[in-house]
């Protein structure tokens, strides 16, 4: 699509104290009369460009509706069918529904397509219907079932229960069904999702074949069963803690949270909400009146359309604007630069940023309470050293007050096309919530190879006081997380090592035989995780052994609460689970080891 910002002939911004200098260079420069040589006046210094516009069209991509548009079913499911199968294509779609009620849809959602309601709470929007993801497009396995989300939304289920039968990277945010919630698919097939927040389900949620599940700050009626790993942190309704039989792990509150920034209508204005952080959550954020937080017009984002610039994305950002992502492919010619405390960054539809030349996608600096919030980053073929950084290497402030939140913030790498990264995602501030990613190097599509998507490292944690609440990582060729920073805490984890290891020797770590899921560095003093599993699945070569999925110095306040590690299929085995401790794997059933307590 075009680029639609009326600068982008424009030249780019010349820095202030270049213009200064220039000018005083000017001023100071002596003339002298009758010669031609040395009388050239020197030249004028660059204007700046103009400012560019905040609010705007939220472009084709975004389909809003009322309860009086015609034809929404049609609309819907003519999305669905070019969105349904299409894994790794370049469609993005936000369907957004105006407040009121709506009735007799069924809004089934394919790959990059999210549905939201557009009032201050779920209840605000209420479709007599159902927000359906199954899996007929994969003969009924729903293990890839990714980049699709709902949100904000009443749903009164046409048969009681709503079928959500996803995997990583679909989120389900404040949501309200007045029903049940199923997460499987027709027939039971294959599940390998997923994350709730913020939701309140009246009735069941039944997992079925759901392999793992995280729940966060949510009202449930009732959870109905387990697989390997269903993790809830301040869920009313919750069952009681019991891993590994069932594998339920169950804490009462969330230590720190933050809900996602979400788009709303005031009257006939776009405003986008920003939720007030919480410490020891527990149950949702809305139903009690107005939403805790403060909001920001539309007029304040620079609305961007794909085509657009990273030269004016960035000039955006200077000038004191936020970025809203209309659903779209961005190609960034430089890193996306966030300066500025309390900056946003909201996509729709599964925007996504493809680095080119091997850059950063983006670099936030050590800033306090910025939101990045609904986007995927794809990794582009020149190998670029990172993809996502949180602060500079060293940064040090405290943000305790007002942190950094990363949310439904994906990465991939390979999949839709080569690409290469050392490490995805940085992060180096103090107190930032990670809050929902996947972080995938791909395990199938285009360009997907041990060497073709190198990817060594999926998330390194740096800075002191970081929590995850619901981290995916997967499949990188060395560690998927490696954790240095002090007093980290992760709130679920689920992994799978790279499939594609082409033999032992490939992944020998020095002595080791593998590189550990998730290490916490050996300087780490304090450091805690619940919920935390670890799969392989060798199938290049089946006799590669793994000898732990968790690493971690032994040390009093570095401590581990309900991890496991599984062999699918008996394809490649772990010798520990953690360290030197627990059951190896064996034979091909797909039978957890776990560890309910380190050290």
């Amino acid at each position: 699509m075009p680029d639609s910002s009326p600068s982008s002939s424009r030249p780019p911004q010349v820095g202030r104290r270049t213009l200064l200098g220039a000018a005083a260079a000017a001023t100071a420069a002596p003339v002298v009369l009758g010669s031609a040589s040395r009388a050239a006046a020197a030249p004028a210094p660059r204007k700046k460009p103009r400012a560019l516009p905040g609010g705007g069209d939220l472009g084709p991509n975004v389909l809003v509706f009322d309860p009086s548009t015609p034809g929404i079913q049609a609309r819907l499911d003519e999305v669905f069918r070019q969105q349904e199968s299409a894994q790794f294509g370049t469609g993005r779609y936000a369907l957004l529904f105006k407040p009121g009620t709506y009735s007799g849809l069924n809004a089934q959602l394919g790959f990059y397509t999210s549905i939201a309601g557009l009032g201050l709470s779920p209840d605000d929007t209420t479709i007599n219907g159902d927000v359906t993801v199954d899996a007929g497009w994969f003969n009924g396995n729903a293990t890839q079932n990714f980049w699709r989300s709902a949100e904000n939304l009443a749903l009164v289920p046409a048969n009681g229960t709503n079928r959500w039968a996803v995997a990583q990277a679909a989120p389900f945010r404040r949501m309200h069904v007045r029903g049940g919630l199923n997460l499987a698919p027709s027939g039971y097939g294959w599940a390998s999702g997923g994350y709730i927040a913020d939701s309140r389900i009246d009735g069941q949620v039944g997992p079925y074949s759901q392999q793992q599940w995280y729940t966060r700050d949510s009202a449930i009626g009732s959870w109905l069963n387990g697989v390997w790993n269903m993790v809830f942190s301040g869920v009313e309704g919750a069952p009681a803690q019991s891993f590994p039989n069932p594998p339920y792990t169950t804490l009462a509150t969330t230590p720190v949270s933050r809900e996602k920034p979400f788009l709303y209508l005031q009257g006939s204005e776009y405003r986008v909400f920003l939720p007030e952080k919480r410490t020891n959550a527990r149950g949702v954020t809305w139903g009690n009146g107005t939403p805790r937080g403060t909001s920001l017009p539309l007029t304040q984002f620079y609305v961007a359309r794909p085509g657009v610039s990273a030269a004016t994305l960035n000039q955006a950002l200077e000038q004191g604007l936020h970025l809203l992502l209309t659903p779209g492919i961005y190609h960034l010619s430089e890193p996306l630069r966030i300066n500025r405390a309390n900056t946003v960054v909201l996509g729709l539809g599964y925007a996504t940023l493809i680095p080119d030349g091997g850059v950063t996608a983006v670099k936030v600096a050590d800033v306090d309470g910025v939101r990045l919030a609904g986007f995927l980053v794809d990794a582009g073929p020149v190998n670029s050293p990172t993809l996502l950084e949180i602060g500079p290497r060293g940064a040090s402030r405290d943000h305790s007050a007002n942190p950094t939140t990363v949310q439904d913030v994906f990465i991939r790498i390979g999949g839709a096309g080569p690409g290469k990264a050392t490490t995805s995602m940085v992060v180096n501030s103090r107190h930032t919530i990670i809050d929902h990613t996947w972080v995938w190097r791909a395990d199938h599509g285009d360009g997907v190879g041990w060497e073709t998507n190198r990817a060594d490292y999926g998330v390194v944690v740096n800075g002191d006081d970081v929590l995850a609440t619901g981290l995916f990582v997967e499949h990188f060729n060395k560690y998927d997380v490696q954790w240095f920073g002090q007093r980290g805490r992760t709130i679920f984890f689920q992994n799978e090592k790279a499939y594609d290891a082409p033999n032992q020797a490939a992944i020998q770590n020095g002595s080791l035989k593998g590189y550990a899921a998730y290490r916490v560095g050996d300087a780490v003093t304090s450091h805690e995780g619940w919920g935390l599993g670890s799969y392989c699945y060798y199938n290049v070569d089946p006799t590669i052994v793994q000898h732990h999925g968790f690493a971690a110095p032994v040390r009093p306040d570095v401590r581990f609460h309900n991890l496991l590690v599984v062999s699918l299929g008996g394809q490649g085995q772990y010798e520990c689970v953690i360290n030197d401790t627990g059951s190896p794997t064996s034979g091909t059933s797909t039978v957890p080891s776990t560890v309910v307590s380190y050290p």
